[in-house]
């Protein structure tokens, strides 16, 4: 009996929403976590021995009541060694229980959606959030998007595998899991959403399906963060609104320079990342390096701008931890518009590259989302100063440009222009300047398609794995599954109490990939796959118990008759690279296996005919 290949979206949907929102849930409840680590380990690291505590948005000056500052004296040498106790301890612990979660966080997920079938090995979040906070909490140069977008990720994959989703609704709450924690740690849920859709791809495309499922997750997390750290935006911005078109000439200068600081920004972030590559020292000491490296750019830069007051040297220190204080500083209106204060707006904001790329380039642990948002708005603030001299009567103050640097700067090292103008308007409640926001965001994507800062983006649906199948059905239309199922290929079948012994002893005698599972009545009821079997057979506790059940797979049956290119389309959604074939009655054993490779020499066969003409 063929259960039939087409299946609602809209079913897929409702059994992924409440999914969707226990992700979030946990999403939330993790960048709760991750944020109070950090807050633990600045207070007892930078603050306590260095007597640095770094400047806080608005948003976020309440939750540090968990812990208050210790009033010890600024130590500015001592800032050169503390980032080592981060780079230390995050470099063993990444590089003994999980070497993937070196390096930002996002693009790890982006990988593991096109590349590894949505799946995030569990220890990697907890991995990834610990180093985390120590690299960044001991002053490394990073942003938190990356290991809350990883601890969404991986909790939406760990949910997908014990709940045996098939691959494209574990890539679709993985996705939304990603989305979650970026809606969460940055006040920005719609934005955190949208950013799940269209991160995986550096080509206008967008992921369309984890997009509602996004809506659910990235809602949940919001509100359990929260609930714990305040609800309202990121950053206090005094109201603004647009209403000179002519502001827009010099935030198109803006956005090209945005452009070319984002190309700076990559090429010294991967040019950083291959020298530490070729290093000649153990992986697990490379972040220490990178960490005393950017301690010393702090520092030096500290001593730079001795001349320029007090308040400045406390400015320029920005470029270490997580920066977003200097931005609050210029919104709060403590940023007077002098050349003095360009300068250091400028100097932090080039400083910033360097030690995100120090930090993160040497393997340690931090996203560059946030970092990406200091330089932006630094080197935004800076063009609006410059542009205050030039017509101060048309730009009097500079919140208008910090905050479309933010967002054309990261448009243009992401290559996410939608998700970024939304999230930045989220950050700053400052949705008067949409118009503006479009225009940079529109801008600097146009002018910077040559590069990204997440080098796993393919550039669009049709270069994913994840959607291989789709670009079959036109060369395979009008070919049926009977077209291509070999003769008198046997097709060994297992009933559900089969043990793992006995699936062990089938993987050798036969070739099969997948085995239906019928029960004692001949009703088809899925198919146990290979791959999972190898998995529990490395799992010597459950090795013992496991049967054929244990592993099922809901997969359909497939008749003589269907179409070749939606046989095609389930097997790459699902992740399978065999299903059965019942004849037309839907009756007895299974005719045969359909496989992939069939298929594919199907299309191999179509593509090298003649067109008619």
């Amino acid at each position: 009996m063929p259960l039939g290949i087409a299946g609602s979206s809209f079913s897929a949907l409702r059994k992924l929403a409440p999914l969707s929102i226990l992700v979030g849930v946990i999403a939330g409840f993790g960048a709760v976590a991750f944020h109070m680590l950090g807050q633990a380990i600045v207070h007892f690291t930078l603050d306590l021995i260095g007597g640095y505590r770094p400047l806080s948005p608005l948003g976020e000056q309440g939750a540090h009541g968990f812990f208050e500052p210790t009033g010890a004296p600024l130590r500015p040498w001592l800032l050169m060694l503390v980032p080592i106790i981060g780079g230390l301890i995050s470099g063993w612990l990444v590089y003994t229980f999980a070497p993937e979660a070196e390096g930002h966080g996002t693009d790890a997920a982006i990988k593991a959606y096109h590349k590894n079938r949505g799946r995030i090995r569990p220890r990697v979040p907890l991995i990834k959030m610990i180093a985390s906070a120590l690299t960044i909490g001991t002053g490394g140069s990073g942003g938190r998007e990356g290991p809350i977008a990883q601890i969404g990720a991986g909790f939406g994959s760990f949910l997908g595998d014990k709940l045996k989703l098939p691959d494209h609704q574990r890539r679709i709450i993985m996705a939304a899991g990603l989305g979650a924690g970026v809606g969460a740690i940055f006040r920005a849920p719609l934005a955190g959403a949208i950013f799940a859709s269209e991160v995986l791809y550096s080509d206008p495309d967008f992921e369309a399906e984890p997009l509602i499922p996004a809506f659910f997750s990235s809602i949940a997390a919001y509100c359990v963060y929260s609930m714990v750290y305040g609800f309202g935006p990121l950053f206090g911005v005094a109201s603004m609104k647009f209403d000179n078109p002519m502001l827009l000439v010099p935030l198109g200068f803006l956005a090209a320079l945005m452009s070319l600081a984002s190309l700076l920004y990559v090429k010294c972030f991967y040019g950083v990342t291959a020298l530490f590559k070729r290093l000649g020292v153990p992986q697990k000491l490379k972040p220490a390096i990178g960490a005393v490296l950017t301690g010393g750019v702090g520092v030096g830069l500290f001593f730079a701008m001795a001349g320029a007051g007090e308040d400045a040297q406390r400015g320029v220190l920005s470029v270490l931890s997580f920066g977003y204080g200097i931005l609050q500083n210029t919104f709060d209106g403590k940023m007077p518009l002098t050349a003095t204060i360009a300068v250091l707006l400028l100097v932090v904001g080039l400083g910033k590259i360097l030690t995100t790329s120090l930090t993160i380039g040497s393997g340690g642990s931090g996203g560059v989302f946030g970092p990406s948002m200091v330089i932006g708005g630094c080197l935004g603030g800076a063009v609006g100063i410059f542009f205050h001299y030039l017509m101060p009567n048309m730009v009097t103050s500079i919140d208008m440009f910090v905050i479309m640097g933010m967002a054309a700067f990261f448009t243009a090292a992401a290559n996410t222009p939608v998700s970024t103008l939304i999230i930045v308007l989220e950050m700053t409640a400052g949705f008067k300047l949409l118009l503006p926001a479009m225009w940079v965001c529109g801008l600097a994507y146009v002018l910077s398609r040559g590069w990204s800062i997440y080098r796993e983006q393919l550039p669009c649906r049709a270069h994913s794995p994840a959607h291989e199948h789709e670009f079959f059905a036109d060369v395979l239309a009008g070919l049926k599954v009977c077209d291509v199922l070999g003769p008198g290929r046997k097709c060994a079948t297992i009933l559900p109490t089969t043990s793992l012994e006995e699936l062990a002893s089938l993987l050798s005698s036969t070739r099969q990939m997948s085995f239906p599972v019928v029960d004692e009545d001949g009703r088809y009821l899925g198919i146990v796959c290979t791959q999972d079997v190898r998995e529990f057979l490395h799992n010597d506790a459950a090795q013992s118990a496991a049967i054929a059940h244990d592993l099922l797979r809901q997969a359909p049956a497939l008749s003589p008759n269907d179409c070749l290119g939606e046989s095609m389309r389930q097997m790459s959604r699902d992740g399978i690279e065999e299903l059965p074939v019942f004849d037309a009655s839907g009756c007895g054993l299974p005719i045969g296996l359909l496989r992939r490779q069939d298929i594919l020499a199907a299309y191999s066969k179509r593509m090298k005919q003649p067109e008619k003409v």
